[in-house]
């Protein structure tokens, strides 16, 4: 099975590649050794993650995209996207496990004049002292002379995939640069080149490390104003008003998804600052309802909870990290009686425990203690859900001032 590109790795960065290729004309196959996971995505089937949904993946195939296991293919493609996930080990690094994999199964398979992409969130250094060293050693080649490396940073939010958006690659040598850019100016509207590979990877620690720090900020702001009796909402839509504050900032009952926060050698302290800020809205979510509850006079035990939206976007299946999870457990902790809705979850499970989902999330409002909004999906009709709701606490700032209790 000839192929122009072949994506290794499946999941939240390898599928929406393989996605953006197959669109713009490029024969695709993606690899994983997971001979299941292959044969389901060829029948159809897409992964539980919601990184692709169903009508999307039937759109794929019948442009021509196959999953396969089978390493030969790889021997056969121009291009080759390495997008295996890398989550935080224990060091706070990004795991390479699954990047030395795919590099390893790459390497004796790969002919000259091959470009390598690494798409995965990596340190700065990762593509040159880790990644070229072992598909030199397995192939035979130099990379530089004999193959293109580069490393594009992936990405993981949807809006980011968007058509439009610029990718950012940078190359081994010049001339690694040009090819990847050749590459990726099939995908994208604008390159945007690096100077060098490095360069290209710090440039997804910053993208990476900017958002949870903005929103440390905003959450302890959102702490501040609740004790001085201020409206939080209020404030971030004024100083919006001003062109140099960015836009779409909001707090929140923490921060979910594939986006973890990184911090290469634990050189930069106010990333860590920033992790334990985030980290710490769960707990403050669950303090609020709690005293809320109690200024109702009713206990958080025994109290019947119903929270909504537990994925960590809105309008978007993904459970990654997401808060919701976080609180839930708490609640337990305390007593509570939960039940949730999500219009993208059939079923959820906190601490191995399977949470109830209520078929109506109006009717369930009513017959709650407390009501917590954790994430606002777009079907949710929050006038409604504030008139049923015995109590609402919106953590989203989604309802309007005075309809239910805000963040």
């Amino acid at each position: 099975m000839p192929a122009d590109l072949a994506v290794l790795g499946l999941g939240q960065l390898g599928l929406p590649a393989a996605q953006a290729a197959t669109a713009a004309g490029i024969g695709t196959v993606c690899f994983t050794p997971d001979t299941r996971a292959a044969a389901a995505l060829n029948a159809g089937r897409p992964p539980a993650s919601g990184a692709l949904a169903a009508s999307e993946l039937r759109r794929m195939l019948a442009a021509g995209f196959r999953a396969v296991s089978d390493p030969a293919v790889l021997g056969r493609a121009r291009s080759a996207l390495i997008c295996a996930p890398t989550p935080l080990g224990a060091d706070g690094a990004p795991d390479l496990g699954g990047v030395r994999e795919a590099a390893t199964t790459l390497a004796p398979r790969l002919r000259p004049h091959t470009l390598v992409v690494l798409e995965s969130a990596v340190c700065p250094g990762t593509t040159e002292d880790v990644v070229r060293p072992l598909l030199e050693r397995g192939s035979g080649l130099r990379a530089g002379r004999d193959f293109h490396l580069a490393h594009a940073p992936g990405r993981l939010d949807p809006a980011d995939r968007a058509p439009g958006q610029p990718r950012v690659i940078g190359g081994l040598t010049p001339a690694c640069t040009e090819a990847a850019a050749a590459f990726y100016g099939r995908l994208a509207d604008r390159v945007v080149r690096a100077r060098g590979v490095r360069e290209a990877e710090a440039a997804k620690v910053l993208e990476t490390n900017l958002r949870h720090v903005t929103t440390a900020l905003v959450n302890e702001m959102a702490v501040l104003c609740h004790d001085l009796g201020v409206d939080v909402w209020d404030v971030v839509r004024c100083a919006e008003s001003r062109p140099s504050v960015p836009p779409a900032i909001r707090p929140g009952p923490g921060v979910g998804g594939h986006t973890v926060p990184m911090d290469p050698g634990r050189r930069l302290p106010l990333v860590e600052l920033a992790k334990r800020i985030n980290e710490r809205m769960p707990r403050y979510v669950t303090r609020r309802a709690a005293a809320l509850l109690n200024e109702h006079g009713k206990a958080a035990r025994g109290a019947r909870v119903l929270l909504l939206g537990v994925t960590y976007r809105p309008d978007q299946p993904d459970q990654e990290r997401a808060p919701a999870a976080d609180v839930a457990a708490l609640l337990l902790a305390l007593g509570a009686d939960l039940s949730f809705h999500d219009p993208f979850a059939a079923e959820w499970r906190v601490a191995d425990r399977p949470v109830p989902r209520a078929e109506s999330p109006y009717e369930a409002a009513a017959a709650a203690d407390l009501t917590l909004l954790l994430q606002h999906h777009a079907t949710y009709d929050l006038q409604g859900l504030a008139a049923k709701a015995q109590l609402l606490l919106d953590t989203t700032g989604a309802t309007p001032a005075g309809a239910a209790h805000r963040l």
